[in-house]
């Protein structure tokens, strides 16, 4: 086949691809058909690996996607975290929250620690990790997640925007007990909790102990309720005291220091 003939074929190909919606079969074509020809590979395996081409970049597509979709404020990692910079941390128990098994079984993630102990690079890490496993997932702080549904109660969709949060499989709540709520805002987070209670996973990070959330739900047994719901099935794990955030902070000023002496 001449030369002019392959560049008419490989045209031929990508225009097609476009219009059937294949654009790494569409893109790889060319160099794909030269490598199962030095290969001496058949037409059967040079189409499956075209295939398997397409497959492996809609799949990393859909992943990169429910990342965007989850509003994640930063993109960090478990693999990024320092686990030796917390050794009360149970790195096992988190590799294997970092499965999501949890989430098929309805559990909860609880995270109790003081400010720069990781609360939420954990947190962010688990749910990034649920994205890579096919889950939905969203991340939100608790005083917008509260302000959104202050909002929807004003202009009457209450309704509809706690059963969307009632769909996600993974809800990532930061920050709770970080700002109290009135009666009523707790009102209505308690709606989001209790729709989701036994049916759908939540990781919370907070920085207060369980006996002090009456500071954050005033009445007492809706507080009650909240503890109830949140820790029933939960996995709950306490990062400590100490921040290793304002740590790596001394420590590299320190680095810094020594540098320019």
């Amino acid at each position: 086949m001449s030369k002019t003939t392959d560049g008419a074929t490989l045209a031929q190909i990508k225009s097609a691809c476009r219009e059937l919606r294949l654009p790494s079969i569409g893109a790889r074509t060319e160099a794909t058909a030269s490598e199962a020809a030095r290969e001496h590979a058949g037409h059967l395996d040079f189409l499956a690996a075209l295939l398997d081409f397409e497959l492996e970049d809609r799949a990393e597509r859909r992943r990169a996607r429910r990342i965007a979709d989850a509003r994640f404020p930063r993109l960090k990692t478990l693999d990024d975290f320092q686990f030796a910079d917390a050794p009360k941390l149970s790195a096992t128990l988190i590799r294997e929250l970092a499965t999501a098994s949890f989430v098929d079984k309805a559990e909860n993630v609880i995270l109790i620690g003081d400010s720069g102990t990781g609360k939420t690079h954990l947190a962010t890490g688990i749910g990034i990790a649920a994205c890579m496993q096919a889950r939905k997932v969203r991340f939100t702080t608790t005083a917008a997640l509260v302000n959104e549904l202050v909002e929807a109660r004003d202009q009457k969709g209450l309704s509809r925007v706690v059963a969307r949060y009632a769909r996600i499989d993974l809800l990532v709540l930061d920050e709770l007990a970080y700002v109290p709520l009135n009666p009523a805002e707790a009102e209505l987070l308690f709606q989001v909790l209790d729709e989701r209670s036994e049916t759908r996973s939540i990781v919370l990070t907070t920085n207060l102990p369980f006996g002090e959330w009456t500071n954050i739900f005033p009445e007492p047994r809706l507080c009650k309720a909240v503890v109830d719901r949140l820790t029933f099935h939960a996995h709950i794990i306490e990062t400590g005291n100490d921040s290793w955030r304002f740590k790596q902070t001394v420590e590299r000023r320190k680095g810094g220091t020594k540098k320019s002496a």
